[in-house]
């Protein structure tokens, strides 16, 4: 195992190389949602880790507020303290968010929070167990109109259909800058519908399939799509490599990637308005070698099986590796996912055998980065 570990810490190093190279020269990059603190399911976003993460890829700012946290009662007031800690500790590299909970007395905590510098306010509906049609919802809207300050708001697993309630929001408080997190794949055709070039309203990139990313950039804007790794839970080099390389297969030129990458969430953390829209990039149909869509499809398969912490009892790996054997002259592109796929396999392989908890995890994370750096490449080889 120690030998496989090696290999794929060798082989994220030489991604992160390759994603230096497919940056636009001297692209600056602001991720538009970070998580610090200590989640009831167990993650974690560490302060001095996510500073190294940023230091090493290059990552200049950052949208940042509290996890679901153990603390959360009453009102988020003790994380969001945590929040404008370590904003001041990052002398505003960090750019704090306040979280709130409808329960709890939410536009109090937001105001006070707003008072103290936060600069933006996150909702979770899934977390925090409320509906978009709640009538909660309409003051905070209104104090984030009022103070020119963005919400963020989970769009992401577990959800109903939320646009016609969020749009319903955004014509009452339109002075009120939205960001729907994960590229509002709980709701997209709807959210597409009713946002799809409409400006002052934003979709992050924190997915985990770049079949996803096509998709939402062929219905919105480029100037509505705002880059995110969703750290903890979104790791690099992969978070950069599937936004980056499924904008280049939509055909986003490199104005528009550093507008994805950093240019529109500046313009949001400066208070300055949004830019005009440009049409969607891509297409609504999505065309892949035979071989590369079967190696997508056994990945998929393989993703919820790591995350429940299962084995690879079905043999998905296996199948994958079996679909790279195919000759359709792809040669590179194989050889590069075999050589993530047969790591990632070893690792997997190994987990039942690892005694602590926290190795486990750790082991199980980087099985997962190598799969999901293989499945981006499977879905992307134009990039």
């Amino acid at each position: 195992m120690e030998e496989a570990l090696q290999r794929a810490e060798e082989l994220m190093q030489a991604w992160t190389a390759e994603l230096a190279r497919d940056l636009p020269a001297g692209a600056e990059i602001f991720d538009a949602h970070v998580h610090l603190g200590h989640d009831i399911d167990g993650f974690r976003g560490d302060y001095d880790e996510l500073e190294r993460i940023q230091a090493r890829f290059g990552i200049s700012r950052a949208f940042m507020f509290c996890l679901d946290e153990p603390d959360r009662h009453p009102g988020f007031r003790a994380a969001n303290d945590r929040t404008l800690e370590f904003a001041a500790r990052s002398n505003g590299r960090l750019i704090p968010f306040v979280r709130l909970d409808l329960t709890e007395e939410p536009v109090e905590e937001a105001t006070r929070c707003l008072d103290r510098g936060a600069r933006g306010i996150k909702l979770h509906p899934r977390a925090q167990r409320f509906m978009l049609n709640d009538e909660r919802l309409a003051p905070i809207f209104e104090l984030a109109a009022d103070r020119r300050v963005p919400i963020l708001i989970h769009g992401g697993r577990g959800l109903p259909p939320i646009a016609d309630h969020l749009a319903r929001l955004v014509e009452r408080y339109p002075e009120a800058q939205l960001i729907i997190a994960h590229a509002g794949i709980a709701d997209l055709a709807a959210l597409a519908e009713r946002f799809g070039g409409k400006a002052g309203v934003f979709f992050d990139t924190s997915v985990w399939s770049p079949v996803d990313l096509l998709d939402s950039y062929h219905q919105f804007s480029p100037e509505q799509v705002l880059y995110a790794s969703d750290y903890p839970y979104g790791q690099q080099p992969s978070s950069l490599l599937i936004a980056l390389r499924a904008a280049k297969v939509a055909g986003f030129d490199d104005s528009q990637l550093r507008l994805m990458l950093a240019g529109s969430a500046n313009r949001i953390a400066d208070g300055e308005p949004p830019l005009p829209l440009s049409p969607p990039r891509g297409r609504a149909t999505f065309e892949q070698p035979m071989a590369l869509a079967r190696v997508h499809q056994y990945l998929s398969m393989a993703t919820p099986l790591l995350w429940t912490r299962q084995p690879d009892t079905i043999g998905v790996l296996g199948l994958a590796l079996n679909a790279c054997d195919e000759r359709n002259g792809r040669v590179e592109e194989f050889e590069q996912i075999k050589e993530l796929l047969l790591t990632a396999r070893e690792l997997w392989r190994a987990l039942p055998e690892i005694e602590d908890e926290r190795d486990r995890i750790a082991v199980g994370r980087t099985t997962f980065r190598l799969i999901h750096l293989a499945d981006i490449l499977a879905v992307t080889p134009s990039a």
